[in-house]
């Protein structure tokens, strides 16, 4: 099996906060400023790490961007918690405290891209704190989207103390090989039961309320799409906070960030970026991004 984490370039691993959050970061001296330039947060989704973003990261950092991996509590190298006891509140902190640790470094704020429970993390914290852009990886839907657009037959389970790591079978699925979900089952571990039961619709949740006004930073929402309900929900979503859209249709929930496919996400997330590059050029001190909210 490829392991895509240990092909990483080297970086710089810290550790943040109270709850020893691992925070990689990622860079290359490539004679930009990277100080002026807004840098990048990756926060993962549910049962992941940082390692979720391994075919993401070298992209992104060869295009001079500085790349934050952050692992929530609990996750992948992170210090070890009681998951039973941490709260969908507790993972909005970790962000918080990311977003700290950077804004103390970089001096700027940084966009955030948010997959899967990530996303409705990042959506939240967007309501009251400063990002210089938002991008959302097929991400778990808020309340209003739900509203507008609700799961069909949906037959809740209640989570229990814990959510084990959802299986993988060895078959490959429409865009991930049987080495992506080999790279994939090797890491997934276990998830806060009291999180899911706070935004996961699958789980009998009420769902996570977004004031989609109150996100005024420029946005993006990329979805996977299998269907015309998926295409609907992504649409509503990106409506909903002001954001542009793309749905990418034949591709996976994780296949959109570890499965065949997950270049044509990266290369529509780069084209967005570079207006942040035109903006910079146009006024070096306040870097700005026209944003999609209609007026």
């Amino acid at each position: 099996m490829r392991d895509f984490a240990k092909e990483l370039p080297e970086h710089t691993a810290k550790y943040i906060g109270e709850n020893d959050l691992l925070l990689d970061v990622f860079y290359r001296d490539n004679g930009l400023d990277q100080l002026v330039r807004p840098p990048l947060l990756f926060v993962h989704g549910a049962f992941t790490g940082s390692w979720m973003w391994s075919k993401y990261i070298p992209h992104f950092i060869s295009a001079g961007w500085r790349a934050y991996c952050l692992n929530l509590r609990g996750h992948y190298k992170s210090r070890s918690v009681d998951l039973t006891k941490v709260t969908f509140e507790d993972y909005l902190d970790d962000i918080r405290q990311a977003i700290f640790d950077i804004v103390g470094e970089c001096a700027v704020p940084p966009i955030v891209i948010g997959f899967s429970m990530g996303g409705i993390l990042s959506q939240k914290l967007a309501e009251n704190v400063r990002i210089a852009g938002l991008v959302l990886i097929d991400s778990s839907i808020c309340r209003e989207v739900h509203d507008e657009v609700p799961y069909r037959d949906l037959a809740p389970r209640m989570p229990g103390l814990v959510v084990p790591a959802p299986g993988r079978e060895e078959q490959s699925s429409a865009d991930e090989t049987l080495e992506d979900i080999a790279f994939q089952r090797k890491y997934l571990s276990m998830e806060s039961a009291k999180a899911f039961a706070a935004f996961s619709f699958h789980f009998g949740a009420e769902g996570i309320s977004v004031d989609g006004e109150k996100i005024t930073c420029p946005s993006l929402v990329i979805s996977a799409v299998d269907g015309q309900d998926d295409d609907r929900r992504g649409r509503a979503a990106a409506r909903h906070i002001g954001g542009e859209y793309l749905g990418l249709r034949g591709t996976t929930h994780t296949g959109l960030l570890v499965g065949q496919r997950y270049h044509e996400a990266v290369s529509r997330i780069m084209d967005w970026l570079a207006r942040f590059d035109e903006a910079l050029c146009d006024q070096p001190s306040k870097p700005r991004l026209a944003s999609s909210r209609p007026t």
